[in-house]
């Protein structure tokens, strides 16, 4: 017996909203993840390609997870917001015990999965969910813990990027990575305070805490340690110093994306600042062109 149009149609609907609910156009976050690949050019096989990209996913399911059991308790709150309302629970579209069904079973997969890639990735993963869980239930509102824990969520990433495909990650790319996270959160913040006050953004319990003086503080110290950090590191990698090069990108991406924050008042979502803005795509086009020919020829 087939099954009629209207049952496909519906069946197909639901599997639209599940994936819709996993937020894919958040997974760009996780594209951090093939940095270990990039920087492990000299190494690299169809096998590191493969297991980096299924690590991606995973990550990305996992991270899925999160929104789901975010939104899931939000549903209601969500409900009255303009723009979040129109989630699929929240707006009644999905059916929120099978959106929580879907997600526990998409999560177990998942921490099975990666065990096959590496055991050290599955307890990562772990923890990366337990630290957003946290986030979202309390540490969201603690002033500093908050920008703190998105930064540790992007060590994270990396970590992992190094972890499948079984690398060593230096200590100075970690700290990198750390700064530039800990950068793009108080831009983000930034960017909410600014809306705020202009009436347009809704209010997050943590900006009071906040004010434009402190965020502006913050960033000149982490602008500056990122730079120098970057810099530390193109000589003490352990790679070719050639790297060197690079560094002049490096510093030209985080002063376009202070110019986009101070000026053009956007950087409320590193990810579509990376899209949208087309001197940071070309920035960043041009950063991973030049590290694969400099470690591919200057090695």
């Amino acid at each position: 017996m087939q099954s009629s149009p209207t049952a496909h149609a519906a069946s197909s609907s639901v599997f639209k909203l599940l994936f819709l609910q996993l937020r894919p156009h958040q997974w760009t976050k996780n594209l951090l993840i093939f940095a270990a690949l990039l920087f492990s050019f000299e190494s690299i096989s169809v096998a590191t390609v493969v297991d980096t990209i299924i690590g991606f996913f995973l990550f990305s399911f996992v991270a899925g997870c999160v929104y789901i059991l975010n939104d899931y308790m939000d549903r209601e709150a969500d409900r009255n917001h303009p723009t979040k309302r129109n989630r699929p629970m929240a707006s009644g579209a999905l059916n929120p015990q099978l959106a929580i069904a879907f997600g526990t079973i998409l999560l177990l997969a998942s921490l099975v999965s990666s065990y096959f890639l590496n055991p050290l990735f599955t307890v990562l993963l772990v923890i990366y969910f337990i630290m957003n869980v946290s986030y979202s239930l309390s540490l969201k509102h603690i002033v500093i813990i908050d920008i703190m824990i998105i930064a540790a969520g992007f060590v994270l990433r990396a970590i992992a990027g190094g972890l499948v495909i079984h690398v060593p990650f230096t200590p100075w790319f970690l700290i990198c990575t750390m700064l530039l996270s800990l950068f793009l959160a108080i831009g983000k913040r930034r960017h909410e305070l600014s809306l705020l006050e202009a009436g347009m953004g809704s209010h997050r319990k943590v900006l009071d805490n906040y004010s434009f003086a402190l965020l502006d503080q913050l960033n000149s110290i982490v602008t500056t340690a990122t730079i120098i950090s970057y810099s530390l590191f193109t000589f003490t990698s352990g790679r070719t110093v050639h790297l060197m090069w690079t560094i002049p990108l490096v510093i030209y991406g985080i002063f376009r994306y202070l110019y986009l924050i101070h000026i053009e008042k956007k950087g409320g979502s590193p990810d579509r600042v990376l899209f949208e803005d087309k001197h940071i795509l070309i920035t960043a086009v041009l950063y991973v062109v030049s590290v694969v020919c400099i470690l591919a020829f200057f090695e």
